[in-house]
């Protein structure tokens, strides 16, 4: 247990002229604070924060963080307040204390939505100083160095989880890489305790049998660098049992398999020897293609430098080494906390953290989520992937997530790049969105100003903050669009009742509906959530509609008819800019088209299912006429919208055919977009072919030139496939 005395020993070791009061003061603030109370383990609460103190001071950090660190859970779980806080410390003490304590409630969440939310709240605050997540982290570790005193499996299971899900990344990115391997193995020790055990043991024999060879690599390395005039320090690093377990999985590959469960590190003075060392190790050994990696000229997100590569060293042993200088060495274990350490001579070198992208994009997703739950899906899917590396045409770098696309780019540009992209350059040549990008790609990225984010981009981009955007588009679309049809919906009824239609007259009965503005209920009609006749009882409860007994099955057919044929007053409702796939769907079984006389259905949940009056599907919804909606195209059979007609082909099987097919239909200017062949025989083969097309005219004129081409035996327009 750390107590005042070590602790500022500790700090006195990097911070000779370190004044000690105030961090007694704040010692006997925190023992007043936390009298009475004790942790899982029976011991005083104060013990906690002092040794979580002891952990920042182990990073060399400055005389506020300390402070920090040993009061952040006073005003959480004490009687202490803000100001006094700020009385005592000062405002910067008492804003990071503030900081750490809106996040402490993070831990023993069980709620997705509250963890979430937490999440939230803790980007917020590390956007503001990055000494909040230091402390967070600092915290974190030293609670799981002693979960084992926590008797429920479940919960320490759950803390567990919650902390390689969130903490590990997050100490990963911010560089903190010695308490990130030892976060890893505390989780591993509790979420797989029988795979951990089994990697420790062979570790263990690998150790006892291999003490040998790892000094003689580690001599010749050195002997190597002597030789050549390169003062370097070299030393041999076992690899972290989470690590090896995570490469197993990931290569799906036995422990035996795996060649590189040591890795052998030189530290030199400068860049220069960095590659002089480099050079050296390569003409010395044979190298393993595709393991060399420079983090020097390109830099890891977390700001990580060094040289990796994997050769066949001594005795014919894989040996993965690693070269970089010790100002890189102590970034490596520090990382953000380098910046904020003491330096003997000067003050810390406090830089905004800011500066980092993968915060700026976190902070961006919190401005576009509006679910909690998305929240965390898109900062975990930002945190937890490895990274790509390509360029701007101007030859600026930008680090992705593996697996990004031209769209994921455009986002990490801009978003207002993004929002507008219609098309991607890689390496000069034209390619499509949802091409997964390589190290070293040039992008350009094609913007248009008319352009808006593709619901369908949402299932081939990783980025989190690309399918926040793209999520906020749609919502706000359908939203709009659903409002639309809604109040498109309501309007009519109004007119077949005979009552002039206005807003005021809807606004009444918001409240009723325990919705907060019009355009709410609007697109809870529009959706199929609210029935618009109810809406319109509500309006006006002493309108009479006449109302008879129960139709018998012919006047069900009758009704039925009557809407297929835009039965009622007035005249038809337009789907003229609605997008498809939002509150108006096209329905797959009859492929509706421009020119077609068309039906709506309202489905719950979903808004309306265009369906042609023709479509044997509709024979379903007979017995409930009040789903009908009498639309129509409204621009007619000359809108410019690609639309999909499907036809049922058959055709000659002589060589040849298949080619003349698709020449006569893009000659026509359809383009397929999928074909399916439904039966084969010796000399026909029957098809369906899904053709892009802009109406019914254009369909037909499609069917006429195939019909004219000897190859083709038949083709008609397919229904209710």
């Amino acid at each position: 247990m750390i107590e005042p005395s070590p602790l500022i020993a500790q700090i006195k070791t990097y911070d000779p002229d370190f004044d000690p009061t105030p961090v007694n003061r704040a010692y006997e603030y925190a023992k007043k604070m936390h009298e009475g109370q004790t942790r899982s383990s029976g011991e005083p609460y104060y013990t906690h924060p002092l040794e979580v103190a002891g952990l920042l001071a182990n990073m060399k950090m400055d005389t506020p963080t300390i402070i920090t660190a040993i009061l952040h859970d006073t005003l959480e779980d004490t009687s202490a307040t803000y100001d006094e806080v700020k009385a005592q410390f000062g405002e910067e003490v008492a804003t990071l204390v503030n900081g750490v304590s809106k996040l402490s409630r993070i831990e023993g969440q069980t709620v997705e939505g509250k963890q979430a939310e937490n999440f939230r709240k803790l980007v917020l605050a590390m956007s503001e100083d990055i000494r909040v997540l230091l402390v967070k982290l600092a915290d974190r570790l030293h609670n799981m160095r002693t979960l084992h005193h926590i008797q429920k499996p479940e919960k320490r299971q759950r803390i567990a989880r919650e902390t390689i899900e969130i903490y590990v990344p997050l100490a990963e990115r911010i560089g903190l890489h010695n308490l990130k391997e030892e976060l890893e193995d505390l989780c591993f020790a509790q979420l797989n305790p029988e795979a951990r055990e089994s990697i420790a043991n062979r570790l263990s024999f690998l150790r006892q049998e291999g003490t040998e060879v790892v000094q003689e690599i580690i001599d010749e390395l050195r002997s190597l660098m002597a030789a050549s005039g390169i003062n370097a320090e070299v030393a041999g690093r076992e690899k972290t049992k989470y690590s090896i377990w995570r490469k197993m999985q990931r290569k799906n590959v036995s422990f035996e398999q795996l060649s590189d469960i040591m890795a052998f590190r030189i530290v030199v003075d400068n860049i220069e020897q960095c590659y002089g060392a480099l050079g050296l190790v390569h003409s010395t050994y044979p190298t393993v293609p595709g393991r060399f990696k420079d983090y020097i000229s390109t830099p890891k997100p977390n700001g990580y430098r060094s040289i990796h590569t994997t050769v066949i060293g001594p005795a014919n042993h894989r040996v993965e080494v690693q070269i970089r200088t010790r100002d890189m060495q102590e970034e490596a274990e520090l990382g953000v906390a380098a910046h904020w350490a003491y330096k003997s001579g000067k003050k810390a070198e406090k830089k905004d953290a800011k500066q980092y992208r993968w915060l700026r994009d976190l902070l961006e997703i919190l401005e576009q989520e509006q679910r909690p739950e998305e929240l965390l899906e898109n900062t975990k899917l930002e945190l937890f992937q490895d990274q790509v590396y390509v360029f701007t045409p101007k030859g600026d770098l930008i680090e992705l997530p593996a697996g990004s696309t031209p769209v994921d780019f455009a986002y990490a540009v801009h978003s207002g790049v993004g929002d507008k992209c219609v098309g991607s350059k890689i390496n000069g040549r034209i390619a499509p969105l949802n091409t997964k990008l390589n190290n070293g790609d040039q992008i350009d990225i094609i913007t248009a100003k008319n352009q808006s984010p593709s619901p369908t981009w949402e299932r081939f981009v990783v980025t989190g903050k690309a399918r926040s955007h793209i999520r906020r588009f749609v919502r706000q679309q359908q939203r709009d669009q659903y409002s639309a049809l809604g109040k498109a919906m309501l309007q009519k009824i109004f007119q077949q009742e005979g009552y002039e239609f206005t807003d005021k007259a809807v606004a009444h009965v918001v409240p009723q509906f325990r919705m907060d503005e019009i355009d709410d209920l609007y697109a809870g009609i529009g959706q199929g959530n609210l029935v618009a006749r109810e809406i319109f009882r509500t309006i006006f409860p002493a309108h009479k509609t006449p109302t008879a007994k129960k139709p018998t099955d012919a006047e069900v057919e009758q009704q039925a008819i009557q809407a297929r044929k835009g039965g009622g007053a007035g005249k038809p409702m337009p789907i003229k800019g609605l997008i498809p796939g939002m509150a108006v769907h096209y329905a797959r079984c009859c492929h509706p088209l421009p020119g077609d006389r068309i039906v709506g259905i309202v489905t719950t949940g979903k808004g309306v299912t265009v369906h042609t009056i023709d479509c044997e599907t509709l024979e379903n919804f007979a017995d409930t006429p009040e789903r009908w909606l009498d639309v129509s195209w409204d621009d007619g059979p000359d809108s410019p919208e690609s639309h999909v007609g499907r036809l049922q082909v058959t055709i000659s099987n002589v060589a040849g055919a298949l080619g003349t097919l698709s020449t006569v239909i893009g000659k026509n200017g359809g383009n397929i977009i999928n074909l399916k062949i439904t039966s084969r025989s010796l000399d026909f083969w029957d098809m369906l072919l899904d053709v892009y097309v802009n109406d019914t005219r254009h369909l037909n004129n499609i069917i006429a030139a195939l019909r004219a081409t000897p190859q083709i035996a038949s083709v008609e327009r397919a229904r209710g496939r």
